[in-house]
């Protein structure tokens, strides 16, 4: 069915699509954008042209994908795709590009300022958490697929240390974990196994969705493939995965053995995330009062807070905009920006 959109935003990523209108509808798809990247524009038109939007707007984080020489070739890239998608779609007005500083600028501007347009998707996320908490000295913990995102907001305002991502790194407010696409191997170097601790291979054999499969915080898909061996996503096939990081065979890692196995490499990515949480807090000089709760990484980052013993409220962001808009955040907060709902 084809429905006119005033606006439709975009959260370009390097493994999965996201569009909002900032109201009822929103869209994900997962796009290996690394690998696929000359379809971005045929990608862009397909997610969005049913809804007939009068105008596109994007953030971005897929301009760090290796399939670029260059973050600046990257954000050139993803640009000129949003322009084509906009063109072919029939756009009446030219695409927008989120930056850093809050703006939302023409597609030439954005590639000429590209250290601004480039991973931005954050701060939207940070300004519509600031424009729910309002006046609370708090925190956004974002947590998504691949990474965390820690961003204190202050007085209706996101309050970074640093902007870039390279800065964001350094000072813990960007963790380079999350609930799906972690290698296992990134996370832990051993495995507790029958009463021993073996090593972990340094190999993409499994992926933290599989830890998170077997302890029932992520849904099985039998007909998905984005895995580490390209099987479904499913806890028998996630039991093999981890088997294979201690190049173990199947029948010699039982249901018991492959839930010991994901306690830990949960535990270790909850205490990697305290660890950056804490190191912000002290950066900033105040412990949050509050903390915005986005992404789906909502049972890692439960174990997380509860290694912080912060005396804290949680305040999920879907209570505030749907589960469907929480799910496309990015999106669904430049949408509302571009519009002016959110300042």
């Amino acid at each position: 069915m084809t429905t006119e959109s005033p606006l439709i935003a975009l959260d370009i990523g390097g493994a999965n699509m996201k569009a909002s209108d900032g109201e009822q509808w929103s869209a994900t798809i997962t796009f290996p954008l690394w690998k696929e990247w000359k379809s971005l524009p045929a990608m862009l038109e397909s997610l969005v042209k049913q809804r007939r939007p009068q105008r596109l707007v994007a953030t971005m984080t897929g301009e760090i994908c290796d399939c670029y020489p260059s973050r600046a070739a990257g954000v050139a890239h993803i640009v000129e795709s949003l322009v084509a998608a906009s063109r072919a779609i029939g756009c009446e007005k030219g695409p927008g590009v989120y930056l850093l500083d809050g703006r939302v600028v023409p597609a030439l501007e954005a590639v000429q300022e590209w250290p601004l347009a480039s991973a931005s998707n954050w701060h939207a996320v940070a300004r519509l958490a600031a424009h729910i908490v309002q006046d609370a000295r708090a925190f956004l913990i974002d947590i998504g697929s691949t990474t965390t995102d820690i961003i204190p907001l202050d007085s209706g305002s996101p309050a970074p240390l640093t902007f870039d991502d390279p800065g964001r790194m350094l000072s813990g407010e960007l963790v380079y974990t999350g609930l799906e696409r972690t290698a296992v191997a990134a996370i832990v170097r051993r495995l507790p196994h029958r009463g021993t601790w073996r090593p972990v291979a340094s190999e993409l054999f499994a992926e933290s969705r599989d830890a998170w499969l077997i302890l029932n915080a992520l849904p099985e898909e039998t007909a998905a493939t984005n895995t580490a061996d390209g099987g479904p996503e499913t806890r028998y096939a996630a039991r093999v995965r981890l088997a294979r990081t201690m190049l173990l065979d199947p029948d010699a890692f039982s249901d018991d053995d492959a839930t010991q196995a994901s306690e830990w490499i949960a535990n270790r990515q909850a205490s990697q995330i305290a660890r950056a949480a804490r190191r912000v807090s002290k950066e900033i000089g105040w412990a949050p009062e509050a903390i915005v709760v986005s992404g789906h990484g909502e049972p890692l980052l439960t174990r997380g807070l509860a290694l912080l013993g912060w005396n804290v409220t949680t305040m999920p962001i879907a209570d505030s905009i749907g589960p469907a808009g929480a799910r496309v955040a990015p999106a669904y907060a430049l949408a509302r920006i571009a519009t002016g709902v959110i300042p």
